[in-house]
């Protein structure tokens, strides 16, 4: 069954199992809470007792000194069972929160390592779901679910005892509705459980609607699409309400009708209880305590049909996210090979890849780069230039062949220590929200102001990042939406020349700048890339001319390689995209 639509069990003993490792660390607090549960399960049935001894004992005689001793007595324990409740409500709220905070850092650990293959096919709506929605329903389960459930639980057979102990006939009467109070329950259960299902599932499609449709707003509006998206939208928050309504139904219908059944006990109560109260079988305390009873029996088993439906969420939830924790998707972290320093020489060696089995993107790929040249990858949309540098930095695994750095496979590399020598900037610029100086640096403490100036200088960013309010602290809000696209790109330059890495590469990364950017950048690229080894992706040829080694990619396969100008001198298929070139600039 599709884990988006499974009711889940309440006893599911593997997901409890997993739940249960994240309470460990407070366990102490765990078991006090188990404690205060039991307590407020034998405080609560004490009232209605004392007060029937009260009555029976020194109300029907008058004994006004003996009912001021039960009066301070009650009230004394009235002060314990608050004082218990607050804690037991408080540690349960405190002991969730807690839990919640350690599984939403483990799970975001997890996502943070996932491999990009993963991403490639999960909505980050759904994901959004599970760091957010999901989580925050296993709250629900510790302050409203498991511990209420238990002291619930623990208090019917507290109160069933105790009036058995009473008068078992009195008992039985009581109880006569119970059987149809139960399968109202059942039935009611049943019903909001699949309501939650759908709920839940709502609840993912409308976040990875909006996830995505916010992000790409700007497609939708150039293409004047926003009726079309706005109607389906309406689908989905129309499927949002209805399970929403459904379940308002299912809960208006329960409540007033579990209310008929207890009104309807208490009916019972009273009118074989007045006759064993007139034939004197019974006392008027005990009449007086078993209407209490009756009203504390019957207020948690309406209750726990919601409680139970929690749990049952909580179940799910927590299947979700272990699932997800679970998942077997990050890249191999095996090597262990981290030298004083990176030369930057790498190779390629009969490499085949694919994103999708047996669809390989890149056949039998082999080309080496020496220390300090540049290779440049050309080719049209889809040829497989982008996927070279995802294997370089191991973001997808090969599937036949090897990649060596320094002469060494890329596997034994530690995966860190790999990518923290390969420098990348991308065509399509992802700036987080915040300041220049965090989106430069992306937390890392060691990089100082200093080496920002230098790196920020050197591109030729400086004079426009001066210029902005506040400088390095600038807010560049979502995405880099306050700057240009050429500023954005110049701020990835920096971020990229900051952690001095040995290898460079260039993804389309002058594509989306005007003339006079680009030639800011090209002026900067040079002093970057010297004593570097460098990767350029492009398809202006004219920024490439200077490549130590131009690869042709052509549907996966390497069709030429060479200079400028010996592929021209070849009159293959790059000297076929010069001549296209130079006659669109012409």
């Amino acid at each position: 069954m599709d884990i988006e639509s499974r009711s889940g069990r309440i006893f599911d003993l593997a997901v409890l199992k997993r739940l249960f490792q994240f309470i460990k660390p407070y366990s102490g607090r765990f078991w006090l809470l188990v404690v205060l549960t039991v307590a407020l399960a034998f405080l609560a049935p004490a009232r209605p007792f004392l007060i029937q001894h009260t009555i029976d004992n020194f109300v029907a005689f008058g004994d006004f000194d003996g009912l001021v001793k039960m009066v301070v007595l009650m009230l004394g324990l009235l002060v314990i069972q608050a004082g218990v409740q607050f804690s037991h409500t408080y540690l349960s709220g405190w002991l969730g929160q807690h839990i919640i905070l350690d599984i939403r850092k483990a799970l975001f650990k997890h996502l943070v390592r996932l491999r990009l293959k993963f991403y490639d096919r999960t909505p980050i709506g759904r994901l959004v779901t599970r760091s957010v929605s999901d989580i925050e329903t296993l709250a629900d389960v510790f302050s409203e679910g498991l511990a209420a459930m238990m002291g619930d639980l623990l208090q019917l057979v507290v109160i069933i005892a105790v009036m058995f102990f009473t008068d078992w006939k009195l008992t039985l009467v009581c109880l006569s509705t119970l059987p149809v109070l139960l399968f109202v329950t059942y039935v009611f259960k049943e019903k909001v459980k699949v309501v939650f299902n759908r709920v839940r599932n709502a609840v993912a499609n409308l976040n990875s609607f909006v996830q995505e449709h916010i992000t790409g707003m700007s497609i939708v509006q150039i293409f004047n699409s926003e009726k079309q998206e706005y109607e389906h939208f309406k689908k989905i928050n129309e499927e949002h309400k209805r399970a929403n309504v459904k379940s308002v139904k299912y809960y208006s219908i329960y409540f007033p009708v579990a209310e008929v059944i207890q009104a309807t006990g208490i009916g019972l109560l009273i009118w074989f209880g007045a006759g064993q109260a007139m034939n004197e079988q019974i006392t008027l305390g005990v009449m007086i305590s078993f209407i209490m009873y009756i009203q504390m029996f019957f207020r948690p088993i309406r209750l726990i049909a919601d409680r139970f439906n929690t749990l049952q969420m909580g179940v799910v939830s927590t299947d979700r996210i272990m699932r997800l924790i679970d998942s077997n998707e990050h890249i191999p972290n095996e090597g262990s090979f981290t030298p004083a320093q990176i030369k930057g020489r790498f190779s390629f060696n009969e490499v085949w890849f694919s994103y999708n089995p047996d669809q390989y993107v890149l056949k039998n790929i082999s080309f080496n780069a020496e220390v300090g040249q540049t290779v440049a990858i050309v080719g049209a949309t889809g040829a497989g230039k982008s996927s070279v540098i995802n294997l370089l930095n191991r973001f997808y695994e090969i599937n036949k062949g090897h990649i060596t750095l320094d002469g060494v496979n890329v596997n034994e590399y530690e995966l860190n220590f790999l990518r923290s020598n390969i420098g990348v900037v991308l065509q399509d610029v992802f700036l987080f929200s915040g300041s220049i100086r965090e989106n430069i640096t992306l937390g890392n403490p060691d990089i100082t102001e200093k080496q920002i100036e230098k790196a920020a200088t050197l591109v030729g960013a400086q004079k426009f990042i001066d210029r902005l309010p506040g400088g390095l602290d600038y807010n560049v809000m979502e995405r880099g939406s306050t700057l240009s696209v050429g500023q954005r790109q110049l701020i990835s330059f920096v971020r990229t020349m900051v952690y001095d890495p040995k290898i460079i590469v260039l993804d389309e990364a002058t594509s989306s700048v005007d003339s006079e950017t680009e030639e800011m950048i090209q002026n900067a690229m040079e002093k970057l890339m010297a004593n570097r080894t460098s990767i350029v992706i492009a398809h202006r040829l004219s920024t490439i001319q200077k490549a130590d080694n131009i690869i042709v990619l052509d549907k996966g396969e390497i069709k030429e390689q060479g200079t400028h100008e010996e592929l021209l001198g070849v009159e293959g298929y790059y000297a076929q995209l010069y001549q296209m070139q130079y006659r669109e600039v012409n």
